[in-house]
């Protein structure tokens, strides 16, 4: 059965976060939807790179996913933070048991928000780890606390991605991944 995942993007989101991420889970045929929460499907990262959406969030948010991922930047992991739709998809996602994730700022301002971290071993992007409450900043690239996936910043996207292949997939599709890739 095929796993599907749902990366959500806006304006000012980390550039190799989400390219790192739609990128990697596709190489592990996992059917990835990308979604923008803007007015339109064509968003700008924070480094100028441009991204079209393969459709918006409202029109996927009755939809089942096996993963919800956020990536960070700013200003688009405050923009994810502040859009109360994708929190409250986001807290059905965890109170249905599945994955969740989020990578740099996007835990500290989002997910942190949105009420998930409680009680939960998690990291950020470390600058932003003064901003929790509720839950243990682990200073470590990728820190996996039962469906909850954290990672730090641009220089992990790819632990973080090939970590969420294996929460999914399982090793043996990891390291297949990761070989083909030419990761260590």
């Amino acid at each position: 059965m095929s796993q599907r995942a749902l990366i959500t993007v806006a304006d000012g989101v980390e550039d190799i976060e989400c390219v790192t991420l739609i990128d990697v889970l596709r190489r592990a045929e996992i059917e990835v939807v990308v979604a923008s929460i803007e007015g339109r499907r064509m968003i700008t990262c924070a480094r100028g790179t441009r991204l079209t959406a393969d459709t918006m969030l409202v029109d996927v948010l009755a939809q089942e996913f096996d993963l919800i991922v956020l990536p960070g930047g700013m200003p688009g992991a405050q923009r994810l933070a502040e859009h109360e739709p994708l929190a409250e998809r986001v807290r059905e996602q965890a109170r249905a048991g599945k994955f969740y994730a989020g990578i740099c700022a996007a835990p500290a301002l989002a997910l942190q928000q949105f009420g998930v971290l409680r009680q939960r071993q998690m990291t950020c992007y470390p600058s932003f780890s003064d901003r929790l409450s509720g839950c243990s900043f682990i200073d470590q690239p990728v820190v996996v606390d039962g469906t909850c996936i954290t990672s730090q910043g641009p220089g992990t996207a790819l632990a973080f991605a090939l970590t969420l292949v294996e929460q999914l997939c399982g090793k043996g599709t990891r390291q297949q991944v990761a070989e083909a890739m030419l990761v260590a």
